[in-house]
């Protein structure tokens, strides 16, 4: 049978810390409605791209793509990627690409390809089930006496 142990008092719990009372730790605080759970990335479109360039290549005072580049919350080496892919005369490349695995294009051939190797499996077992037949012929044949001819032709 389990003992029960009386209830502790703060006092003598106090008295068996040296002194100490227990640290009350507050609850932590619930999260803000207007944050969201898990940040998402920025996507800037081609046309934002070119516009945030145009703002860049025009600003002339010191200090103006900083201000820029901290307006739009980038960094320089983004822009640096963005004029680079410009110059180059790559505007389709200033389009965002889909991260992730790209999907795999269907090879027209891929479904006759299964098919041939289907048949060719079936036709590989109705093989050796005959000539498992055949072998077995030949020995039934040898038992019984009755010749066979040499070519396979019959007798």
């Amino acid at each position: 049978m389990p003992m029960l142990q009386p209830p502790i008092d703060a006092e003598a719990d106090a008295a068996a810390n040296g002194g100490r009372r227990p640290t009350v730790v507050a609850a932590p605080a619930s999260a803000s409605p207007e944050l969201s759970d898990r940040p998402r990335r920025r996507r800037f479109t081609a046309q934002d791209k070119l516009r945030i360039l145009a703002e860049t290549d025009r600003a002339a005072e010191t200090g103006g793509i900083a201000a820029i580049l901290r307006r739009e919350g980038l960094y320089s080496s983004a822009l640096t990627e963005w004029r680079r892919l410009r110059d180059a005369g790559a505007f389709g490349a200033l389009v965002p690409a889909k991260r992730g695995p790209k999907a795999i294009e269907a090879n027209p051939m891929a479904a006759e390809l299964a098919r041939v190797q289907r048949d060719n499996a079936r036709l590989t077992r109705r093989l050796e089930r005959a000539e498992a037949i055949i072998d077995l012929q030949k020995k039934v044949a040898e038992l019984l006496g009755i010749p066979l001819a040499p070519n396979g032709d019959e007798p």
